[in-house]
């Protein structure tokens, strides 16, 4: 039971990094190769644990945007406000966050900055990351013998094309509260019946 709650801990703490944390997949492996816990209870205590990470970091997010400009306030509002008018569109991005490959700590801070309902998103991604963890995990045991923990978090740092993807990711979320919005689709109560 300590290894379990140990693999919580880690994968946690990693999950509320807002950039360049090592892969989860990674975290389960290295439990799976250095105890003797199963990966059928290490995939679901690494997907409630990644999960409940990003909610917190989604949360944040949503405090951080509270300091943010009246204007740039108001773009996210409208944002949301688009968002939540697109029935298709939330079904849609549901999907996107249950499969994508990109880095989800920059799309959980979207959801949190723009004011979007996070649960949703946190539950689409825990069935999504149950899956993926299952595959990536599974298939990399076979093919990991020795590495470490660091040796992931040290690649997430410096290999070019994760550094590039992260990058591409934190200016994407800094360019989600610097678009204009409001222009675009209206402020956020139009279309709202008194």
């Amino acid at each position: 039971m300590t290894e379990y709650l140990i693999l919580f801990a880690v994968v946690f703490a990693i999950n509320l990094m807002p950039a360049f944390g090592p892969p989860t997949w990674s975290v389960i492996v290295l439990f799976g190769i250095n105890s003797n816990l199963p990966l059928w209870g290490l995939v679901p205590v690494a997907a409630l644990a990644s999960s409940s990470g990003r909610y917190l970091l989604a949360l944040g997010f949503r405090f951080f945007a509270g300091r943010l400009s009246d204007k740039t306030r108001a773009n996210l509002a409208a944002a949301r406000a688009a968002f939540e008018r697109q029935k298709h569109g939330g079904l849609l991005a549901l999907v996107f966050f249950a499969v994508s490959p990109l880095p989800s700590a920059q799309q959980f801070g979207a959801v949190g900055l723009a004011g979007v309902r996070i649960l949703p998103f946190t539950l689409a991604f825990f069935a999504g990351r149950l899956v993926s963890y299952t595959f990536y995990a599974g298939s990399a045991q076979y093919l990991v013998a020795h590495t470490s923990l660091g040796d992931a978090f040290r690649e997430t740092l410096t290999s070019p094309a994760s550094i590039a993807i992260q990058v591409a990711m934190l200016a994407a979320l800094v360019a989600l509260a610097k678009v204009d919005w409001v222009k675009m689709f209206g402020p956020a109560d139009q279309g709202k019946k008194d």
